[in-house]
């Protein structure tokens, strides 16, 4: 099985967070240390540590975050502007919590990647 990590505790409301959306598979709060004026982490409840270890049987999960980004967007007021959707995986590609998630992120013009 793979480690637990802080945002096991999140989804178990061990720790607190300000959360702004959960259903039964995924669970959405604003990062601590945001790099935009609207930043939210988006996470399945499941543990999925990196992208590497996503199976065909979490797709449906994975395609409803991408339900669930579109609906932050809309309700945060960014959505006709325009946002970014960021999945780090494995150290070198940035990823610091090895729980899958997916950074929300707009309010601003976003720099250029690469």
């Amino acid at each position: 099985m793979a480690e637990e990590t802080i945002f096991s505790k999140i989804i178990r409301k061990e720790i607190p967070a300000d959360i702004v959306y959960e259903d039964d598979s995924v669970l959405a709060f604003r990062d601590i240390a945001p790099q935009a004026p609207v930043h939210i982490l988006i996470i399945p409840k499941q543990l999925i540590p990196t992208v590497n270890d996503v199976k065909p049987e979490d797709e449906q999960v994975l395609g409803h975050m991408f339900v669930v980004a579109a609906q932050l967007a809309r309700d945060n007021g960014i959505d006709a502007d325009g946002y970014r959707l960021t999945v780090n995986c494995n150290s070198e590609g940035g990823q610091v919590v090895f729980h899958l998630h997916m950074h929300l992120m707009g309010g601003r013009r976003m720099q250029r990647m690469g």
